[in-house]
């Protein structure tokens, strides 16, 4: 995935064009010659349509997020602030905690106006981690955010893409957005012995509920 940082808050996103190596090794698969398990990735019917869902739930005010949960696909994580490294890229969270995921704590968070950012490994060097399946997620499918001011966040997925390392749409994927909304993002693509995963999974999804 890329690296990014901010300008400002409520989403508006400015993208510094660096892969981020750490979070798409394929330590699992690259250990354990496992490619024949690699993880799923979406259908091309999963992909962004013409047009979004224009109806969005009303934004929540800022809170960060605890923990995410996706029942489609079995995830129920706590969440991490992550921040930035000396270089500018997204830091990840630790490969140790295969159950673990984070958000980009500087920019939205979840149910507020803007772009909220959720990362997580697919694996680590001991099998599948968090979001190894989320490439089989479907549109429709629903995302929760618990908040820590006791709300939760509900999220509809819009799309499920994914992108080659060397054509990823950062400003698709970071910029700006005028409702509350989620990407979730894990890698994927091809993979390679030498190279690891060589590219990215995300999601898209807009806030429709919180409770």
């Amino acid at each position: 995935m890329r690296s990014f940082s901010r300008a400002g808050r409520a989403g508006n996103v400015v993208i510094a064009a660096v892969t981020l190596v750490a979070l798409c090794t394929g330590a699992w698969l690259l250990r354990s010659g496992a490619e024949r398990h690699a993880p799923p990735q979406p259908a091309a019917s999963e992909a962004r349509a013409g047009h979004t869902d224009p109806r969005s739930a009303p934004p929540l005010p800022p809170s960060p997020p605890d923990r995410i949960r996706i029942p489609s696909i079995r995830v129920d994580a706590p969440l991490m602030g992550l921040g930035l490294t000396p270089t500018g890229s997204l830091d990840v969270p630790p490969a140790a905690k295969k159950n673990l995921a984070g958000w980009y704590e500087a920019g939205t968070t979840p149910g507020e106006t803007g772009t909220a950012i959720i990362a997580g490994h697919v694996d680590n060097a001991d099998g599948p981690a968090v979001f190894y399946d989320l490439g089989a997620l479907k549109k429709g499918s629903s995302i929760e955010t618990e908040r820590r001011d006791g709300t939760t966040a509900v999220f509809s997925v819009d799309s499920v893409e994914v992108y080659d390392a060397d054509d990823f749409p950062d400003a698709k994927v970071y910029g700006a957005a005028r409702r509350p909304e989620l990407r979730v993002i894990t890698c994927g693509g091809g993979y390679s012995r030498a190279t690891g995963y060589q590219g990215n999974v995300v999601v898209f999804a807009h806030l429709t509920g919180s409770r």
